[in-house]
């Protein structure tokens, strides 16, 4: 198996505000915040630490090792930096990379592939999942994670929009699912280091019911960042204060809406798939995620 290169110290920079909070059909929920400081969210160390991870979910990992094993860092963070959108029109790269770092920080599910890997431009659009992670449940039980991410003001139109991208790819007996399949296999090959690892990796993604003793099922990772309003009274609150109100408002907007989540997953189209549900507030959202790309792109 090859292993997650965000560690769990990741998730120190975040309060855990609603932990596997089980939905229908046994899916879980996660919600966290940034954590605040003099009555705001700490962008500046958000942007620190994805700036130091960035090139593990831009590149493949046999790309980043060649580059570094030539001491090319330069060309290293400038190959990462290349493959994102201009910031000015980058409306959901922000959610894609939030993503990565949460299925592999929270939930240990190693990369497999990102969309952004296959940009040959930064202003290329390539349709499908926004990344691909491998989970193992037992020595027996694999999923495969198809990633989608939203970053919407309103919290229920992220909830609408993220379930409608996925049932694209569950449309027509699942011929969308079987290409990003596919489009995973193509890739293999640059996230491994040995032919090895890359056997098992084949053994687990494409299982001999004869000879292999493994299943492998598809699942979904879903991200979604929406905008938690700062008033002008919550700003001049205690510290202590405005952390105890913003913690308590998050987690009461987003048990308002469980309902949606619920009726989403009872859909007939995604009974038998399991989703990992990760949700974090951001505030003055539309300004926000163009100024953190910009801080690590330019």
């Amino acid at each position: 198996m090859i292993e997650t290169s965000i560690n769990s110290n990741f998730l120190d920079l975040f309060h855990l505000i609603i932990e596997d909070y089980e939905l229908d059909n046994s899916n879980r929920l996660n919600v966290f915040t940034l954590k605040m400081q003099n009555n705001r969210f700490a962008y500046n160390d958000l942007v620190d630490l994805l700036g130091n991870n960035l090139y593990y979910f831009a590149l493949s990992r046999t790309e980043i090792q060649k580059l570094i094993d030539n001491n090319q860092f330069d060309t290293l963070i400038k190959r990462t930096k290349n493959k994102f959108r201009d910031y000015t029109s980058n409306e959901g790269e922000l959610g894609e990379v939030m993503l990565y770092c949460l299925l592999e920080a929270h939930l240990n599910a190693p990369k497999i592939l990102t969309k952004l890997e296959l940009k040959t431009a930064n202003n290329d659009y390539v349709k499908g999942a926004d990344g691909v992670h491998l989970l193992k449940l037992d020595d027996e039980n694999y999923q495969l994670i198809f990633g989608e991410a939203k970053l919407d003001s309103d919290l229920k139109q992220g909830v609408y929009d993220a379930f409608g991208s996925i049932s694209k790819l569950l449309k027509d007996d699942n011929k969308k699912l079987d290409f990003e399949f596919d489009l995973v296999n193509s890739q293999l090959i640059k996230e491994v280091y040995d032919e090895k690892q890359y056997e098992k990796l084949k053994s687990i993604l494409l299982p001999s019911a004869k000879t292999d003793e493994t299943y492998l099922d598809y699942s979904f990772g879903i991200f979604l960042g929406f905008e938690a309003k700062i008033t002008d009274e919550e700003m001049k609150l205690s510290n202590p204060e405005f952390r105890k109100q913003i913690k308590e408002r998050i987690k009461k907007e987003v048990l308002d809406i469980i309902s949606s989540f619920n009726f989403q997953i009872r859909k007939e189209e995604f009974t038998g798939y399991q989703f990992y549900i990760y949700i974090i507030p951001f505030s003055d959202l539309a300004k926000k995620r163009k100024e953190i790309i910009k801080d690590l792109t330019v």
